[in-house]
This record gives C-alpha cells, sequence and structure tokens, in this order.
C-alpha cells in the first residue's frame, strides 16, 4: 500500500484573501544586509494562524493528497519528494520565504480542474526548495505536471541572498498550465504588488534570461548571472488569445494578462506608490497621480522597483505596513469622510452612491482591518539559515497589532496562533486573532482619541523585542542545532505569551479609560483618577464639514449673541 500524507493550507478556509499587500527590500537596500519581504495576508470572513510542517524524510512511493479550494472530488494527489523542510508559516528552515497577492487578471483564463490552487503551489514549493531559485523551478514545474486553478497571481520569492517576483496566470479550461514570467529584483531596490500584476516588459533571450525552466533549459535558474525565466509561450500564447500582437520585444505581461483600469490601479498600485513614497522623492512619485487617477495617456505604469534614498530597516517596513496614505495627497485621516476622530478605516462596500445619483469610492491602504494576518520576514546570509531566518508575525490588523519574532526552525506553533485556537466564528481569550481584533475594535471608531495608547503598547512590547535580539543571537552562538532549535522554541512561544498578556492588559485598560465616549484622567504614576475626566470633542476636519452639510442646524446663534452683548 502507498504511502499517504496530507497537505493542509496554511490557513483554514483562506478563499477569501483576495486583497493582499507585498513589500519587498534586497539585501542592498536594507541597513542590515538582509532580505526583507512583507505581507498582510486581507479578506473578510477568516481568522488568521500559523501552520507548521515538520521535515521529513519519505518513501519512494509516497504521495501527498491536495485538498485545497480546488477540485471538490477526492483521488487528488502529488508525487512526494525524498525531503522536505521544516516550514513555519511561509519561510521554511532554509530561510525561504513565499508570499503573494491576487490580481484575477483574465478570469477565462481560470482553469477549475487543474489540480493545484496558490497556496497549495507555495506550500509545496517551500517543503521542497533550499532557495530562491529552486522554488521557481519548483512551481513552474508543478503547474505543468499538475494544473492550476487559480487566476492571476504575482508571487514574491526570496532566500537570504536574492529576491525574485513571479507572476502567473492559468490558461483557461482543459489547459493544463500556466503562463508566467520571474525576475530577480536588484539587490539595491526595493519593489512591491498589491493585487495588481506589475510585470511589464522582460528581457527575452539575452544573456540574463531564459525561457521555460521546464524544458531543455531546465539548469539554466541555478545560474548566477541568470536574473529572468519565463515560460517558453508566454508571449506565443497572449497572441493566440488575442491578447498581444505586436513586436515580441514589446510584449507586456500585464497588459495581455491583466489589463488595468481606474478602479485596479487606484486600489491596487496606490499601495504600491505610497510605499515607494515613503523611500525616495516625494516630488518625482507624486508625479504619478496622474496614474493613481486613471489618467492613463499621461501615464500608464509605476516603476517595477526603486532604489531607495536610504536604506531600510525592518522597522522601517514595519511601518510601512501600518499605512493609511498619511501624509500624501491620498491621505484617509484629514477629511470629513474620517468621521468625528480621523478614523482611516472604511466600511464596505468599496463604492457607493448617493440619493442624486452620484458614484463614490473609498481609498484601499496597505492597512486594513479585513486583515487575517500580517507578517515581516528577515534573512540573512551571515547567521545560520534556523536563527537568521525570522517571521515577526501576529494576526489581525498590522496597524492595530505588535509584531512578534518567531524563528524559522521552530518545531512548536505558540498556542495562541495555533489554527485550532483561533476559530472564526467564537470568540477566545486564547487567540490572538481575537485579543488583537478585541482591541482593534474599540479604537477603531475614536481613533485619534485612542490610537496613542495603542502606539504607546505596541512601541513598547516591539522595543522589548528588538533589544532582546542581541542576547538571542550571543546565547545561540556557541550551541549545538539541537540546542539551538531548542531555545528558539522557547523563545517564540515566550516571545507569543508576553504579546498576549501585553494585549489582554491593554484591552482593559482602553474600556476603563475611554468608557461612556470621554476620556479618564490619568496621574503622573498613571493612575486613573477617581472622578477625573476631559471630553476630547472632533476632530477639526470633521468640525468645519458640520455647517456645510447641516445649515444653521447646529449653530448657537442666539447664546453666542447674548455672551457678545
Amino acid at each position: 500500500m502507498k504511502k499517504l500524507t496530507t497537505l493542509i493550507l496554511l490557513l483554514t478556509a483562506i478563499a477569501p484573501a483576495f486583497a493582499c499587500t507585498n513589500l519587498i527590500v534586497g539585501k542592498k537596500a536594507s541597513k542590515d544586509g538582509s532580505v526583507m519581504c512583507t505581507y498582510n495576508c486581507d479578506g473578510f470572513g477568516f481568522s488568521g494562524s500559523l501552520f507548521h510542517s515538520p521535515a521529513g524524510r519519505h518513501a519512494p512511493n509516497e504521495k501527498i493528497a491536495i485538498h485545497g479550494w480546488g477540485p471538490a472530488h477526492e483521488g487528488q494527489f502529488v508525487t512526494q519528494v525524498e525531503y522536505t523542510y521544516n516550514v513555519v508559516g511561509l519561510m521554511n528552515e532554509r530561510q525561504v520565504t513565499i508570499v503573494e497577492t491576487t490580481f484575477d487578471g483574465r478570469l477565462e483564463l481560470q482553469n477549475r480542474e487543474g489540480l493545484l490552487d496558490y497556496f497549495s503551489l507555495m506550500r509545496l514549493a517551500l517543503q521542497r526548495s533550499a532557495n530562491a531559485r529552486e522554488a521557481i523551478k519548483c512551481m513552474a514545474e508543478l503547474v505543468e505536471e499538475y494544473g492550476y486553478n487559480s487566476s492571476g497571481e504575482s508571487i514574491t520569492i526570496c532566500d537570504p541572498n536574492e529576491a525574485w517576483i513571479m507572476e502567473i496566470i492559468g490558461k483557461g479550461k482543459d489547459r493544463k498550465g500556466a503562463v508566467w514570467v520571474a525576475l530577480r529584483i536588484p539587490d539595491d531596490c526595493i519593489c512591491a504588488h498589491a493585487n495588481l500584476s506589475r510585470i511589464r516588459q522582460f528581457p527575452q533571450e539575452q544573456k540574463k534570461s531564459y525561457k521555460s525552466i521546464t524544458d531543455k533549459h531546465l539548469q539554466y535558474i541555478t545560474r548566477p548571472e541568470v536574473e529572468c525565466v519565463y515560460a517558453a509561450d508566454v508571449v506565443s500564447f497572449a497572441r493566440e488569445m488575442g491578447y498581444f500582437s505586436g513586436k515580441d520585444a514589446d510584449f507586456s505581461f500585464r497588459d495581455a494578462y491583466c489589463p488595468i483600469d481606474f478602479e485596479n490601479v487606484r486600489y491596487a498600485d496606490a499601495r504600491v506608490w505610497s510605499f515607494f513614497r515613503h523611500h525616495y522623492d516625494e516630488a518625482e512619485m507624486d508625479k504619478y497621480l496622474p496614474y493613481l487617477n486613471g489618467e492613463f495617456d499621461q501615464c500608464d505604469h509605476l516603476p517595477l522597483w526603486i532604489k531607495p534614498d536610504a536604506p531600510l530597516s525592518l522597522r522601517d517596513l514595519q511601518e510601512d505596513m501600518r499605512d493609511h496614505f498619511e501624509n500624501t495627497p491620498l491621505d484617509m485621516t484629514t477629511d470629513m469622510t474620517a468621521g468625528p476622530w480621523g478614523m482611516p478605516i472604511r466600511p464596505l462596500p468599496m463604492h457607493f452612491r448617493d440619493t442624486n445619483g452620484v458614484s463614490y469610492f473609498r481609498e484601499r491602504p496597505i492597512a486594513t482591518q479585513q486583515s487575517g494576518f500580517t507578517m515581516t520576514c528577515q534573512m540573512r546570509s551571515w547567521l545560520p539559515d534556523d536563527v537568521g531566518g525570522v517571521t515577526w508575525f501576529n494576526c489581525d490588523d498590522a496597524d492595530m497589532v505588535a509584531y512578534v519574532p518567531l524563528y524559522c526552525c521552530i518545531t512548536q506553533v505558540p498556542d495562541c496562533f495555533r489554527p485550532e485556537n483561533n476559530p472564526r466564528a467564537e470568540f477566545s481569550f486564547e487567540s490572538a486573532f481575537w485579543m488583537n481584533n478585541w482591541v482593534a475594535n474599540m479604537v477603531y471608531p475614536r481613533y485619534s482619541m485612542m490610537i496613542g495608547d495603542l502606539r504607546e503598547a505596541q512601541r513598547e512590547l516591539e522595543d522589548y523585542y528588538f533589544a532582546d535580539q542581541d542576547s538571542v543571537l550571543k546565547a545561540v552562538e556557541n550551541m549545538t542545532p539541537a540546542d539551538r532549535r531548542d531555545y528558539l522554541n522557547k523563545k517564540s512561544i515566550a516571545y507569543a505569551d508576553k504579546m498576549m498578556k501585553h494585549w489582554d492588559k491593554l484591552a482593559k485598560y482602553l474600556i476603563v479609560k475611554y468608557n461612556d465616549q470621554v476620556v479618564k484622567k490619568v496621574d503622573k504614576d498613571g493612575n486613573f483618577q477617581r472622578w477625573g475626566y476631559e471630553t476630547p470633542g472632533y476632530d477639526i476636519q470633521f468640525i468645519n464639514a458640520i455647517g456645510p452639510a447641516t445649515g444653521d442646524r447646529y449653530k448657537l446663534k442666539e447664546v453666542i449673541e447674548r455672551r457678545e452683548r
């Protein structure tokens, strides 16, 4: 009888997660020489959690049952490989990290009969790959052999030395494979994608690029000079389908497989623009505002990557994940739609219509309330893999949580991040997802009033984690690999436990301090005064909008006149 193992997805019912953000930093664009990438996994209706897949050796006849959100019928298997790596979240023990955003693209190219959805594909590649190039090769081979059933995807693939962006889309009903292209991001650059295809023209048949790595060119992906690989039929298939008719050199993957319109640019590439703007000349980046406004005759794309004005730290990147376009022309906190307390969160739907039939839209920032989980991943080539790779992780909105460091070698998931402790339909004090949502949903409606207390708790916790990293590196320096893994397991669990206790304390503090729409006064020792309170009122942009919206209804005209007399 054949031995059978099961591939379970990172998240239970992750199918709603079709609105995500990845930020990417090359090793020469980071302050410490690490490669970094991020993931806000956004989608209503699911709770975030952390998956662990142990390392293992496998028999030649072993199979994996695929249980994604593709074909529902039984009997779908992938042949196992001899050795699979330990995987925690979306980073394996060799520091290989794979994250994604969905761009959909031409939906007629989705093949429901293909076996592998994008998360199954990513998970399999993490289990089988020692570096980013092997992961690209693995994913290309898997979709060729087993088929691909998701819509268009932008995939970030990183290891301690390189960062790549790969874009892939199926070929439609009854066509098993996929068309794709992968580009190595220059070491001194930053890149991002957020639910819109980003690769346009790419090198073809040149020294630093090769066609399909699934045919006779298989070996070329391992050559360090190769910086672009792509499916052999990526251009010819577009011609066949009527998506492209120009010269090969002019071929744009995005334009062929994911045509742009105002909505997908504003909701998606605006997030990329804001990230770039944090780390590049603001005036130069604001030249792309016509593109974000749908004026494609003036500008029809952002650069795929940029060289930042200064190297980024991991904490810089974490702050980037908390962005709501603050201090940009798209700032979500500075007009009356932010409500009385400058709230950068907006309810769905994304667009709506007033009683006069005028249609409006709302901005879609990097940080958003519907995140299931958020992570910032750090890969360091100068350290042993098991301590060099760190996923800074938490469940829910990046703006509202503290990032918790978890090492890529761990074999025990902290209790608060385990799938069984993060139910979607029931509150639990054991759940990181629900503890974070408890705090976030108190802060959202009175954002400007309450965010300072959350920021203080967030900084205190993250300051502790960052300050502790040097002691961790010193502690593991002379340990055996087994002792190092045991130590890092205990450290990761302790970090997560500290976060849960800190957030429980914060939640109870907030409900007391801000009870009944006032703010209790605090003495110099941080204790609440028994009777003292303040009435903070509204943010000025909301006050200024009251008159135009309500006319004389709320004016204190008679009272003011009496006082003047």
